[in-house]
């Protein structure tokens, strides 16, 4: 016995599929604008993060007088991981914005 096809389904798949292909393009854009800046606890260093998660850049913000080699190297430390963790939150709360309110289809989420 042939299978009937259920065209209002398909109508309503192609339409899910391609509003999800919209939003998962909304979201390439966001993240690629996305940058996370964050210093390390003592105001010394500053780092930039993309949305991608890539370090963009490093700025020693503070002075050097009387620091030591170790003590720049936890500061940098401590921002790019800061930065790093900022710009997972930050990607996080992107995503959700784009998809929160997405239903699947059939109507289940």
């Amino acid at each position: 016995m042939p299978r009937e096809i259920d065209d209002a389904w398909v109508e309503e798949a192609i339409a899910s599929y391609r509003r999800i292909e919209e939003r998962q393009a909304s979201l390439a854009r966001a993240l690629a604008e996305l940058e996370v800046t964050v210093h390390d606890p003592d105001n010394l260093v500053e780092v930039v993060v993309g949305g991608d998660g890539a370090v963009r850049k490093v700025v020693v913000t503070g002075s050097l007088d009387g620091l030591t080699g170790p003590q720049l190297s936890r500061a940098i430390q401590q921002a790019i991981t800061a930065a790093h963790d900022a710009a997972a939150w930050a990607r996080r709360k992107v995503y959700e914005e784009t998809f929160g309110d997405f239903t699947a289809l059939g109507g289940a989420r």
